[in-house]
């Protein structure tokens, strides 16, 4: 929904209510060091989960601290079964 981590950190804080995000690490103006510096600072976004998607090795991008990283190409029988267990059922 974001093309770069400046858009996601406006999407935040103008509409909130996000049940997990999918990051990639490698993002043109806001890499994913910077957003997840961003979210961490922020006391909403903070407990939001992030799943890092990356070309890097696991061991670059440890330092994001996500709630699982997928390696590229991905897994997509992975990738949805971390959305299903961080998204809420619809109301």
């Amino acid at each position: 929904m974001a093309e770069n981590g400046q858009v996601a950190v406006e999407m935040f804080q103008k509409d909130g209510g996000f049940d997990i995000i999918l990051m990639d690490c490698m993002m043109p103006i806001m890499d994913g060091w910077e957003f997840r510096r961003r979210q961490r600072e922020d006391p909403e976004l903070a407990t939001v989960p992030v799943v890092v998607l990356s070309a890097l090795d696991q061991t670059r991008a440890a330092d994001l601290g996500g709630t699982a990283f997928l390696k590229k190409p991905l897994d997509f029988d992975r990738l949805l079964q971390l959305v299903r267990q961080h998204c809420r059922e619809p109301r």
